[in-house]
């Protein structure tokens, strides 16, 4: 069988957010690989560029000196200066020179100038702690002068402004790959929120059925999905209530005419049994059949509960109860549905849960705060029961081969407690006892304030 290869840590997270960090992450890649595309693209031509503008401003720089009068030169080089920017130095073999700043063009650069004034032609970004874009020319083979340029004439764009308008670009890009992604999402999460609301056992509002096709087709079954649940849902209570009416009457004719009936005392306790041991059956399938309710769920207090069903349990013959609770330990429920489970559990344990030496159930209760949630236990010390058939007993119609000579029941106890613990909102688990015995854990959470 194939194995699936593990999963990074935030996929593990919502839909949303791994959506949006694919669209980010595809984002990053994109403008990353299209900015650097750009910059070794734009070299060749921009170079080419710059070098075309200098070669333009020496070769008219140099035509207008030499042909101009020597007593106007000074002007000259006065209008250039205040008008263009360029200013004219004789290059002396005393200057302090500082050679041109290393960058991406500057080889390209250098190499198209001298390709037009010369391979002699020299390149300097300071000369004599003046600083600028700084070329060298000839006047006559002996009559050599500096043309210097203002730096930010032929300055590209820096790495900051790059950075700066990537950053502005990324954000408002990751802005939209959130809105993306929320509008995507958006009818996944309204259908998971419906479906979570279902399993509490409340009724979901309808889902809207507008959007794209699939979005539509999707909330169109899950609504009609959810009308058919609550018509099962209504002709289940109607059948429930014809069913309870249907046996228990001819039960009760049973055992009227039992009363009346001439038999020993034998044959009556007997069939009293048996009547008895119908009624219990029918009661187990109604309450594992029972519709979940969990509108009128109040706050109910467990410490008296749990105390006065300890108390009950140990007047019952052959059964010892201790109890360890917290104070006003509170859960928003139903009182009799958790007195049932609290009742149905105690009778396992009073049944199942004896030591073998004494025959005696004994039986500990425990509850406590654990963070939000609370913890209730219900402890015996008789057999336990083996690892493979602990989640098989939380299932309906199930008993244990040691039980059931003994059972009086469809196998549904622990069904219908697990059945009411999810429909709380709680967890059911059992485990054996290191010393031997049986461990029911309830979890449920605490009552809102």
């Amino acid at each position: 069988m194939t194995t699936l290869p593990p999963r990074l840590p935030w996929i593990k997270s919502g839909l949303f957010w791994r959506t949006f960090f694919l669209l980010g992450f595809l984002l990053v890649l994109s403008m990353g690989t299209w900015v650097a595309s750009f910059r070794v693209v734009e070299r060749g031509p921009m170079a080419q560029q710059f070098a075309a503008q200098l070669v333009s401003v020496v070769t008219i720089t140099r035509a207008a000196l030499t042909h101009s009068a020597p007593e106007s030169r000074r002007e000259l080089l006065f209008d250039l200066a205040s008008n263009e920017g360029i200013r004219i130095y004789p290059l002396e073999a005393t200057d302090r020179i500082e050679p041109p700043l290393d960058s991406a063009l500057m080889p390209n650069l250098q190499m198209s100038v001298r390709a037009k004034l010369g391979n002699d032609t020299k390149f300097a970004s300071m000369v004599n702690d003046i600083p600028g874009f700084w070329i060298s020319f000839k006047i006559e083979d002996d009559d050599e002068y500096w043309l210097m340029l203002e730096r930010n004439r032929f300055e590209r764009v820096s790495g900051l402004q790059w950075l700066g308008w990537a950053t502005l670009v990324l954000v408002m890009s990751l802005m939209g790959a959130a809105f993306i992604s929320r509008l995507i999402n958006q009818p996944l999460a309204r259908l998971a929120f419906a479906a979570k609301s279902m399993a509490r056992g409340e009724p979901p509002p309808p889902l809207p059925e507008t959007g794209p096709v699939e979005v539509r087709e999707a909330n169109g079954s899950f609504n009609q999905m959810v009308m058919d649940l609550e018509r099962v849902d209504s002709d289940r209570a109607f059948i429930l209530a014809g069913i309870s009416h249907d046996l228990r009457t001819p039960l009760a004719r049973m055992q009227l005419e039992l009363e009346m009936a001439n038999l020993t005392e034998q044959e009556r306790n007997g069939m009293q049994s048996d009547i008895q041991q119908m009624d219990a059956i029918i009661g187990q399938f109604l309450d594992y059949a029972k519709p979940a309710d969990s509108a009128g769920f109040i706050p109910i207090n467990l410490t008296p509960m749990l105390a006065e069903a300890a108390q009950e349990a140990g007047r019952l013959p052959a059964m010892h109860v201790s109890v360890d609770l917290d104070e006003d330990v509170s859960v928003n429920g139903n009182a009799t549905e958790l007195q049932r489970v609290i009742n149905n559990l105690l009778e396992n344990a009073r049944r199942y849960g004896r030591s073998e030496g004494s025959g005696i159930a004994d039986v500990e209760i425990s509850c406590h705060r654990s963070g939000s949630e609370i913890l209730v236990e219900i402890a015996d010390h008789g057999p336990g029961v083996p690892e493979d058939d602990r989640e098989r007993l939380l299932h309906p119609f199930t008993q244990l081969d040691t039980a059931r000579g003994q059972a009086n029941g469809a196998g549904l106890g622990l069904a219908i407690v697990n059945r009411v613990i999810k429909r709380h909102g709680g967890r059911l688990r059992l485990k054996n006892r290191e010393s031997g015995g049986l461990i029911v854990s309830i979890v449920l959470p605490l009552a809102s304030a």
